[in-house]
């Protein structure tokens, strides 16, 4: 298996694939890292050649955000926030949809699983 940036890849994928394992790469800077070094994009990844693997990972590393670096950009963005109590600071605190999403339903993932609460259907009305 390629390793690139600590990264391990697929063997049997196509090149333009096998780069979207790198966390910050998707299909579109994909094909872009492909074609800027002039590498067969559907070139399976265990065809590569070191000095291929080497020019995709100065080229990563030089030009683009990607894997720890881009983590860690995206903590200290939301450490931010949190810091400075804005909305959305407060929302990522609390563990809630940060984006406007409803709650009273869904928002299952965020919030993780249900906590039951007695006696949160309602009152009846007693005339």
């Amino acid at each position: 298996m390629p390793r690139l940036l600590g990264v391990d890849i697929p063997n049997d994928k196509p090149t333009q694939y096998s780069l979207r394992y790198i966390y910050g790469i998707g299909p579109t800077l994909a094909l872009e890292v492909c074609q800027r070094l002039n590498i067969d994009p559907s070139k399976r990844a265990r065809d590569l050649t070191e000095e291929e693997l080497a020019r995709i990972a100065a080229l990563l590393d030089n030009e683009y955000t990607v894997e720890g670096q881009l983590r860690r950009q995206i903590q200290l963005a939301i450490g931010r926030l949190q810091a400075i109590s804005c909305y959305r600071g407060l929302r990522h605190r609390k563990k809630l949809p940060v984006r406007g999403q409803r709650t009273r339903t869904n928002a299952r993932t965020r919030k993780g699983p249900r906590r039951t609460v007695a006696g949160k259907k309602g009152v009846k009305d007693m005339r």
